[in-house]
C-alpha cells in the first residue's frame, strides 16, 4: 500500500474528484512501468513468523535497510514503518501481518523493473540474513495458523482488523496471510482507460492462474490452488469484485467517482491519527454528514486515501493497477509486467484482446473469475478453457512487446521476460498444481521444502 496522501485542501465539488482522475492522463511517450511485490518474512531458524519489536525484528530490518539505502523513513507515533526514496519514487511498506513490499518508481521498461527487483533483493538480504529473516515467495502463508501472525503497528490496521469481521469471512486472511504483485500502468485518455480497464478486468483470471501458488494453509492443501485469489470473493464485497458496470455505455471517471463515493471508507487520517469512521461512505463525508466529522469536508488526501481503501480486480488510481496475481518468487516476478505491458500498451494487442473479450457477458465474466482460484486452466468461459485463452493472451502480450522493441544491453526485447509462463504453459499446469506435486512426492506431504525451495 502507498504512503498516506497529504494535502488537505477541502473539495468544494464533485468535480475536483473527477480531476483528480484526469490529471493521471499522460501520452504516450510518457507511459511508465510500476510494479509492486510483498513477500513474507520468516525467521530462517524455526521458520517462524518475524514480530516488529526486538534486534531481529521488521522495526530493525527498516532501520538497517534505512542506513544501507538512505531513504526517508517514514515514521507513524514513534514507529518506523516503511521508507520513501525522495529521488527515484520507489517506496518500502509493510502490510499488515509485516509482509514487505516493495513499491517500484515509475520506470519505462520490463528490463528495468528486473533490475530494480535485482537490487532491491540484494539491499534485503545484506540487512535481513545477519538479523535471521528470509523471505517467502508465495501467494499465502502456507504453514501459520492467523493467531501466530503479529500486528505491525499501523492506524489504519487496527480500524481494518476490527471492521473486517463485519463483512466477510476472509478478510483477516486478507491482511495478514496473503501477498501479491501487481502492475501499474497508465493511460492516454479517458477512452484509453476505458478500453485498457474493460480488457484487463475480463482478463484478470488468466494472470490469476498462470500466477497461481497459494495451495496450502496451515500445512496442508486448501482445495486451491490461489486460495488468495479465493480469498477475496468474500473480503469485503462493497469493495471489490469484477466491477460489471465498468462494461455498460457512458463508463468513464465520473462513473468510477460515484462508485467510490459510495464504497465504505475504512478511516479519516488527521495528523499522525487515524479516526475510525468504518462503514460510513465517502458521499456523506461528501456533504458534511458524518457522525465522527460532524460539518467537516473530506481533503484531496481524504479522497486518495480512501481511493487505496478499493480492492476490485483492476483498480483506478491516476493509473490502472492489475491485482490478480498471487505473490510469486522472484524470478516469475518481472513476468507479470511484461505480460500485461504487451497487452495493454501496444494498440494491435490491445486492440485483439477486446476482441477476445468483448462478447462476454458480466455473467459469463463472474463465473469465470469465480472458478479460477479452484480450477486454474480448467476453468471455462462460454465453450473455451481457460488454458486455450491464457495461450492466445500470451502471444498477444509476446507479439505487442516485440513490436515495443525495447532492448536491454545484450539487445533482446521485453518478451525475454515472458519466458516463465511460457514455461508454465507448455507443461500445461499452474505454478500450485506443480508445488501439490511435490507435496505429494518428494516433500513427503510437508510444506516445510517451500522455506528453501521458494525463498527469495
Amino acid at each position: 500500500m502507498a504512503r498516506d496522501q497529504i494535502d488537505m485542501t477541502p473539495l468544494q465539488s464533485r468535480d475536483e474528484l473527477v480531476a483528480w482522475f484526469e490529471a493521471g492522463i499522460k501520452q504516450p511517450s510518457e507511459f511508465r512501468i510500476g510494479t509492486e511485490h510483498e513477500k513474507t518474512p520468516f525467521t530462517l531458524e524455526g521458520r517462524q513468523p518475524v514480530p516488529y519489536e526486538g534486534a531481529r525484528g521488521i522495526g530493525a530490518l527498516l532501520e538497517g535497510m534505512q542506513l544501507l539505502l538512505g531513504w526517508e523513513p517514514i515514521m507513524e507515533n514513534g514507529n518506523i514503518i516503511g521508507l520513501y526514496d525522495v529521488t527515484g519514487g520507489g517506496a518500502i511498506s509493510l502490510e499488515p501481518g509485516g509482509q514487505f513490499e516493495l513499491s517500484g518508481a515509475p520506470v519505462e521498461t520490463v528490463h528495468q523493473t528486473q533490475s530494480e527487483l535485482m537490487a532491491h533483493l540484494a539491499q534485503v538480504r545484506e540487512i535481513a540474513t545477519p538479523l535471521g529473516i528470509g523471505f517467502l515467495g508465495l501467494g499465502m502463508t502456507p504453514s501459520w495458523a492467523r493467531s501466530q501472525i503479529p500486528v505491525m503497528p499501523k492506524g489504519r490496521y487496527q480500524i481494518m482488523t476490527n471492521y473486517m469481521p463485519k463483512v466477510g469471512q476472509y478478510g483477516i486472511d486478507m491482511m495478514y496471510r496473503t501477498c501479491t504483485v501487481q502492475t501499474n500502468l497508465d493511460f492516454s485518455s479517458e477512452a484509453d482507460m476505458v478500453k485498457k480497464l474493460r480488457v484487463s478486468l475480463a482478463l484478470q483470471p488468466v494472470a490469476t492462474a498462470l500466477f497461481a501458488n497459494s495451495p496450502f494453509t496451515e500445512g496442508k492443501p486448501n482445495g486451491f490452488l490461489s486460495f488468495r485469489s479465493e480469498i477475496w470473493r468474500d473480503t469485503d464485497n462493497a469493495r471489490s469484485g469484477m466491477l460489471p458496470w465498468v462494461f455498460e455505455d457512458g463508463m468513464g471517471f465520473e462513473r468510477w467517482v460515484d462508485y467510490a463515493l459510495d464504497v465504505p471508507m475504512y478511516f479519516v487520517k488527521r495528523g499522525d491519527t487515524y479516526i475510525d469512521v468504518a462503514g460510513s461512505s465517502f458521499r456523506a463525508f461528501f456533504e458534511g454528514r458524518n457522525n465522527s466529522l460532524p460539518g467537516e469536508r473530506p481533503t484531496l488526501s481524504d479522497w486518495a486515501n480512501h481511493l487505496s481503501t478499493i480492492f476490485p480486480e483492476v483498480r483506478l488510481k491516476r493509473y490502472l493497477e492489475m491485482r490478480g496475481a498471487d505473490g510469486v518468487p522472484w524470478g516469475r516476478l518481472p513476468a507479470l509486467p511484461a505480460f500485461w505491458v504487451g497487452l495493454l500498451y501496444d494498440n494491435i494487442s490491445l486492440d485483439a484482446a477486446w476482441d477476445l473479450v468483448s462478447h462476454w457477458t458480466a455473467q459469463e465474466r463472474q463465473a469465470l473469475r469465480d472458478d479460477v482460484p479452484r480450477f486454474g486452466f480448467k476453468a471455462r468461459i462460454k465453450d473455451r478453457y481457460l488454458f486455450e485463452i491464457a495461450k492466445e493472451c500470451l502471444k498477444l502480450s509476446h507479439a505487442g512487446l516485440r513490436r515495443r522493441n525495447r532492448v536491454d544491453h545484450s539487445g533482446r526485447d521485453e518478451s525475454r521476460h515472458l519466458e516463465p509462463l511460457e514455461r508454465i504453459l507448455e507443461a500445461g499446469r499452474t505454478p500450485a498444481e506443480e508445488m501439490l506435486d511435490k507435496f505429494n512426492g518428494a516433500w513427503g506431504g510437508s510444506v516445510e521444502p517451500v522455506y528453501q525451495e521458494y525463498a527469495f
